[in-house]
């Protein structure tokens, strides 16, 4: 069992969202730890957000599973129907193909800390709640596009 030196590996800050909905997620921080474990599987990265920062667009995808634990600071996970705060401990997670957009935003005044993890399917569609946008993977390769099927 390999062990990974958390400490070393690079934050990434990038996204695949086209401008203006890239703006969200400017303070997200990623430390890919199942990419530097290897896995194929599933994915889990180390998600640190600036105050004011979201995790995502609100979003739900049709065939990959999420599942997000909080494990320091605090945040607001919001769905279609509600809000709910996430500190230390507390578990939320996201089923393949339930309508239900979702995203974390930090509204506190200091970063937070939460694993994500998550299914890596190589096609899948995701749906955004409160945006005129969709992404469609194939091949693990994401595209954006607008709802009535255009490319951004």
């Amino acid at each position: 069992m390999p062990k990974i030196d958390v400490g070393k590996l690079v934050e990434v800050n990038s996204t695949g969202y086209p401008p203006p909905f890239n703006e969200l997620v400017k303070g997200r921080f990623r430390k890919r730890l199942g990419d530097a474990g290897g896995l194929t599987q599933f994915g889990v990265n180390l998600c640190r957000l600036e105050p004011g920062s979201g995790s995502s667009q609100r979003h739900w995808h049709h065939g990959e599973d999420e599942l997000v634990y909080m494990l320091e600071g605090e945040a607001v996970l919001i769905e279609d129907e509600a809000e709910a705060v996430l500190r230390p401990g507390d578990v939320a997670t996201f089923k393949a193909g339930v309508a239900n957009g979702h995203h974390i935003v930090n509204r506190s005044a200091r970063d937070c800390l939460f694993l994500e993890i998550g299914t890596r399917t190589l096609n899948d569609r995701g749906d955004y709640s409160d945006i005129d946008m969709h992404v469609v993977t194939e091949n693990g390769k994401a595209r954006y596009l607008h709802k009535d099927g255009t490319p951004y």
